[in-house]
């Protein structure tokens, strides 16, 4: 084993503990700030001087909905690890995975702190985005942030989106899809991993906008609107490294 071969996997397996310590640091830094202990009343003063949203509202759903759709490009950007020794990817999934599992932490840490499920029963993934009679508009017009409330057609019914084979939203990618990413190697993984990345990053830049437009917690909706602007600019280098690699973007 070459001296640079050792240098990756010790910087990889650094990030893969620091973006476990990530996952964690959300629930312990939100267990400590609900003071979980036998004092119920402040715990009950804890919960009080925070804004609780419903379990039905677009603040749960998002959070729940967008912690799932992390924890797979988390799961993505670790496979193509394994499967080329390209710098510029492995690099680039690196941060995707630093960043989402960082987020993923969050988003769970807030319905830990909101004393609400991580799984909603009998609710339909993204259901969220369609309730209110806003109306479904599908997935056009997504560049920009303008027209954020008209995200709804991302839920099932309004895109013609039905989940399947594992791929509960849009935008995830299918069992069958991880299954070739996972035998794929060097060049072919690293086209393979782009192109299912930029169909994910798609599908929660739509998720993220539509919690900047319907979300009333605010530390949330400052969140989902950072998540369009770096997600916006990492599909743009996504274009650029997938154009390098003699391939595009999937139609």
């Amino acid at each position: 084993m070459t001296v640079t071969h050792r240098t990756r996997r010790t910087r990889w397996a650094a990030g893969s503990a620091v973006a476990l310590a990530l996952l964690f640091a959300g629930a312990a830094t939100v267990a400590s700030a609900r003071g979980d202990s036998a004092d119920g009343a402040r715990r009950t003063a804890t919960t009080s001087a925070v804004q609780v949203p419903a379990a039905d509202s677009a603040d749960a759903g998002f959070a729940r909905d967008m912690a799932v759709h992390h924890q797979q490009a988390v799961e993505m950007s670790f496979i193509v690890r394994d499967r080329t020794r390209n710098e510029e990817v492995r690099r680039f999934a690196y941060d995707i995975a630093n960043t989402q599992a960082n987020q993923r932490g969050m988003l769970l840490g807030w319905l830990d702190l909101w004393e609400l499920p991580k799984v909603a029963a009998g609710q339909e993934p993204m259901a969220w985005m369609t309730a209110g009679g806003h109306g479904d508009h599908g997935m056009d017009g997504m560049d920009g942030m303008d027209g954020m409330d008209g995200m709804d057609g991302m839920q099932g019914s309004g895109n013609g989106f039905q989940p399947h084979d594992g791929a509960l939203m849009p935008g995830m990618a299918t069992r069958t899809e991880l299954a070739r990413l996972k035998k794929a190697s060097g060049k072919q993984a690293e086209i393979l991993y782009l192109q299912l990345m930029t169909d994910h990053h798609k599908g929660g830049v739509a998720m993220a906008r539509g919690c900047a437009g319907r979300c009333t917690v605010k530390v949330e909706k400052r969140l989902a609107q950072g998540m369009v602007q770096a997600q916006q600019s990492e599909l743009d280098t996504m274009a650029q490294m997938l154009a390098a690699r003699g391939a595009a973007p999937r139609p």
